[in-house]
């Protein structure tokens, strides 16, 4: 036997078998934590809870940005995958193959790019926020072409993106962010954990994912963070 042969006993198909409860935990993650709702739970974040980015908006502009966000990154991405699916060019709503995430993935970044450039021209936005959408439009670019090799995770491309930006918040404003970054990073972990059990991503496709996103939003941050 050639010693490049591969023992088929080392080889697996995913993912990987697992008690029901622990799927059904795993799968529970995967949607709380699917990528289209990253940038709203980010923006949420800043919104309401960072001490210092909205801090001259009322409530009512806050909850309006909200909403604009919701509506941009999250129903209409959401909603194009949706006629996708019902106009029989995607088999589901899960986008299982590489062929099937190509219109779901232009039209995304051109929805991330389009928060990027409100959050950039619409004044008092901070620039926080402006660099978070640029790294998700960076990261969204990166796996289109990532796409035409292989399956990269886009669970864990949001997780990382996310985790990443919180790092660099904490880095480069020097505030207390040792919490958010804590629960950032855990919930990464664990929702990279879950794709492993649920999905049929190889280790590979979630570390690509992970990559990608954590250096796309250094770059955003390198631009636009002063």
């Amino acid at each position: 036997m050639s010693d490049t042969t591969i023992n088929p006993s080392l080889q697996h198909d995913y993912p990987l078998p697992q008690s029901k409860p622990l799927k059904v935990g795993a799968q529970v993650l995967s949607y709380v934590f699917h990528p289209l709702f990253i940038p709203v739970y980010i923006s949420a974040y800043l919104i309401f809870v960072h001490p210092y980015a909205f801090a001259v908006f009322s409530y009512p502009q806050k909850i309006l940005r909200l909403v604009s966000v919701i509506l941009i990154t999250a129903f209409f991405p959401a909603f194009t995958v949706f006629l996708l699916w019902r106009l029989k060019f995607a088999d589901s709503i899960y986008l299982r193959t590489q062929k099937e995430r190509i219109i779901p993935y232009v039209a995304s970044i051109i929805y991330f790019f389009w928060a990027f450039y409100v959050s950039k021209n619409l004044q008092g936005t901070p620039q926080k926020m402006t660099a978070f959408f640029l790294g998700i439009f960076l990261a969204t670019s990166a796996a289109l072409l990532t796409n035409n090799y292989f399956k990269i995770s886009m669970h864990a491309l949001g997780v990382s993106g996310a985790a990443t930006f919180m790092i660099l918040v904490g880095l480069v404003s020097g505030e207390p962010m040792g919490v958010p970054i804590a629960i950032a990073m855990l919930i990464a972990g664990a929702v990279c954990t879950a794709r492993f059990i649920v999905s049929d991503h190889k280790p590979f496709e979630v570390y690509w994912g992970i990559v990608l996103a954590a250096l796309a939003q250094i770059f955003a941050c390198y631009v636009i963070i002063e």
